[in-house]
């Protein structure tokens, strides 16, 4: 059995560094509140609260797993300095630092649950800054970037060509310490190589994403799917959508007044839902949702239930991301006679979807059918238009 591999982070620098070493974790984001935590000096604040991270998803996990949590934070004259999140500390801070060194530490924590075993660690790295002007600073600080990363720069980003040298791991500084990682690893029995295996590949690669929308009915049926699904949303509340693939339906439903996050797993797809759907999509698995407890008013999944070996693991994801009183809205079987005009034929063994086991299964967790209602759109090439079952269940 492939080991469980989580991030404990939703920094997309640091998921992006893992995938290029050829691992793909499982991303759970913690939601530490990192506003109030201090410590006797910047590399212990960013070891505490990556060991702060790790311990609130392991706290949340009900089967084991190897968690890592990390934080970066810089020293610049022996003061820490996180995330400036607006403009005017974003631009103070590049006018100190400019033409000047600082350290950039990053915290390292790695959960074993099943050794019970807990390493913390930190690395690292002194960074040159180019001596800026005015115009360059405040031309960075427009693009947004500073405001949402450690020290208010990217090594690997916009900030790049503004960081002359650096001593030490270049991946510290990008967020995350590979040789590090490594070594610890090592300590809980687990081999890099031994992660390579959980990479899984998926169906839907970039030779099904590059034409996914024009051979599934494009942008007729993907509105006529959100008209449908947005008919059954509460309005103006939190939408995540499951699978959510190119994000063609997702930015139907943004067009429509619904504020959308999506999650997929494919990597090919989500290129193309984050042009749609910009700093609003993540790479997830839908039965381990990167969402805390309650935060939804609605979750959706357009076409995808149908796909599962099992539908219960999502469903239960999905009642327990609902607020009470929010709504799960869903695509269900269609008949023998859509599947048809899909091209294919009745297979009793693609149940997953069907509307009679949703219901028994959904009520198991709190879920009660409410609402339904349905859409025709065309699908694949055949130019047919089948018509297609929506339902909606809300959180009791």
């Amino acid at each position: 059995m492939n080991p469980r591999f989580v991030l404990a982070s939703a920094s997309p620098a640091r998921l992006k560094t893992l995938r290029a070493a050829g691992i793909e974790p499982e991303v759970i984001v913690s939601g530490v509140d990192e506003d109030d935590i201090t410590a006797e000096n910047p590399g212990e604040l960013a070891r505490l609260l990556a060991t702060l991270k790790a311990r609130a998803v392991v706290a949340n996990l009900t089967d084991h797993a190897t968690v890592l949590g990390c934080d970066s934070v810089l020293e610049f004259d022996g003061e820490p300095y996180g995330k400036p999140e607006t403009p005017d500390i974003a631009r103070e801070r590049w006018r100190m630092m400019r033409g000047r060194s600082g350290v950039l530490h990053t915290g390292h924590c790695l959960i074993d649950t099943a050794g019970k075993q807990e390493l913390r660690e930190l690395s690292s790295t002194k960074v040159e800054f180019a001596d800026l002007t005015d115009e360059e600073i405040d031309a960075y600080v427009a693009t947004g970037e500073p405001l949402v990363v450690a020290g208010a720069f990217t090594v690997d980003g916009l900030g790049g060509p503004f960081v002359t040298a650096i001593e030490g791991d270049y991946h510290n500084v990008v967020g995350l310490s590979l040789p590090l990682l490594r070594r610890m690893l090592i300590e809980v029995g687990m081999s890099w190589p031994e992660l390579w295996k959980t990479q899984q590949p998926y169906s839907y690669d970039e030779t099904v994403a590059s034409s996914y929308d024009e051979t599934r009915g494009g942008l007729v049926r993907a509105e006529a799917a959100a008209r449908a699904v947005d008919s059954l949303l509460p309005k103006g509340g939190r939408v995540l959508e499951l699978a959510v693939g190119t994000g063609i339906v997702g930015a139907e439903l943004v067009a429509l007044g619904n504020l959308v996050h999506g999650v997929d797993l494919s990597t090919a797809m989500l290129r193309r839902a984050r042009v749609r759907l910009p700093g609003h999509v993540a790479a997830a698995d839908a039965a381990r949702l990167p969402v805390a407890d309650r935060r939804c008013d609605a979750v959706v999944a357009v076409w995808l239930l149908h796909l599962l070996d099992d539908s219960e693991p999502v469903i239960a994801e999905v009642a327990r991301v609902l607020r009470t009183d929010g709504v799960f809205v869903t695509t269900t079987e269609k008949s023998d006679a859509s599947r048809y005009a899909d091209s294919r034929t009745p297979d009793d063994t693609r149940s997953q979807d069907a509307l009679t086991h949703l219901a028994a299964t959904a009520a198991r967790y709190g879920l009660v059918l409410d609402g339904a209602t349905s859409f025709v759109g065309p699908t694949r090439n055949t130019g047919d238009a089948p018509m297609y079952p929506v339902v909606r269940f809300r959180r009791t």
